[in-house]
């Protein structure tokens, strides 16, 4: 999804997904692939997936695609960025996982020949890089159209930190460390912010920013509605602690009725 970067006072549209960012992407998100956040969340995928298909929704390098694929989950995937799909393919079992290269709220069929996904899911965030709200509706529609009956769509996304936003301001540290800073910009009357992200890797130095469109849970479940989707659950991680008024992110469920 094109990103938005700061110039001056005002906001020029970019791509961030480029070979330079996918090359890096991994080791950026280093804290994803930590044992304790990525086996929760392949266990509480292929607990829903089953013994049936599973499609995730902006792949990418195939953080999570891989491991549920090397638990038995026949997993698919789609992709805006060429370059995020270049990383996974050069992984060991990514012969496995089918990609079809296109926008997750407008690749309209996925080729398959077992009536639907019993799992479609989108994580990390991304559903926030739909940068209005008709994508993101779009987006919940196109899960809704891949899923079997009885199916899930299940989306874990952050929840927008304006509790920490004082008046007349609009940026948020989220992360200040020795090789990382990472600020929030917010634009609350549009719900939408850029992540600024500066990177120091030895004697290098990189920066990065991605634009999101972020929503609370409320919007997400009407957005299901629409898409004929009914609510399962709700979590604050991909562990099952319960979602509070302090949750700082959400792991929801919505199910296709039979």
């Amino acid at each position: 999804m094109p990103a938005v970067r700061p110039v001056g006072d005002t906001l020029a549209d970019v791509d961030p997904w480029d070979e330079r960012i996918a090359a890096g992407y991994d080791a950026t998100s280093r804290d994803r692939f930590a044992p304790d956040v990525l086996g929760p969340t392949v266990d509480f995928l292929a607990a829903l997936a089953g013994d049936g298909h599973a499609l995730e929704l902006a792949v990418g390098t195939g953080r999570v695609a891989l491991p549920l694929s090397d638990r038995g989950v026949r997993v698919h995937g789609i992709e805006l960025s060429e370059p995020m799909v270049a990383q996974l393919r050069a992984k060991p079992g990514a012969d496995a996982i089918p990609v079809t290269i296109g926008d997750m709220a407008a690749v309209e069929e996925v080729v398959r020949g077992h009536g639907g996904f019993s799992l479609v899911f989108l994580v990390y965030n991304t559903i926030s890089n739909l940068l209005t709200q008709d994508a993101q509706v779009e987006c919940f529609r196109n899960a809704a159209a891949h899923l079997a009956p009885g199916g899930h769509f299940v989306i874990e996304d952050l929840l927008p930190t304006l509790r920490r936003l004082p008046p007349g301001e609009r940026f948020v540290p989220f992360e200040v460390t020795r090789d990382h800073i990472g600020v929030d910009e917010y634009d609350v009357v549009n719900q939408r912010l850029v992540s600024h992200h500066w990177w120091r890797d030895g004697a290098m130095v990189g920066t990065f920013d991605s634009s999101h469109r972020y929503a609370w849970p409320a919007e997400y479940d009407l957005m299901a509605r629409l898409a004929g989707l009914d609510f399962a659950e709700r979590w604050a991680d991909w562990h099952r602690s319960p979602f509070t008024a302090d949750s700082t992110a959400h792991v929801s469920v919505w199910r296709k009725p039979a």
